[in-house]
């Protein structure tokens, strides 16, 4: 018995993200930890090729009624993604200290 595999892609927005982050981190800690969390980061969203359903709601969008995309993490980060046919497509990868109400609002609904 085979598991279905999904195909994970990055929105243009995360990997704006991923470059951002990377960026914060070598400035303000150092260059291999910022490569560390960067490989731990995709290291975690690839792993939603086996299993995407696992991830939670996240809050942010559930108290808007919208169960469209799910969330895993590796703190103190967040993964927002969602899942179409065997497509599993991370939209957001971001701090989650940050406020993320106005943040997902913007980047996932397009309210400005």
């Amino acid at each position: 018995m085979s598991e279905a595999r999904y195909e994970v892609l990055l929105t243009e927005g995360a990997e704006q993200d991923l470059e951002e982050l990377y960026d914060y981190i070598a400035e303000f800690d150092c260059e291999a930890n910022a490569s560390r969390v960067l490989d731990q980061l995709l290291e975690l969203a690839q792993s939603l090729a086996l299993f995407p359903e696992r991830g939670a709601y996240p809050k942010e969008l559930i108290a808007l009624g919208i169960r469209d995309y799910r969330q895993t993490s590796f703190k103190p980060y967040r993964v927002i993604y969602r899942v179409q046919r065997l497509k599993v497509y991370i939209h957001l990868i971001v701090d989650g200290r940050r406020d993320l109400q106005s943040l997902l609002s913007r980047r996932l609904l397009g309210v400005q």
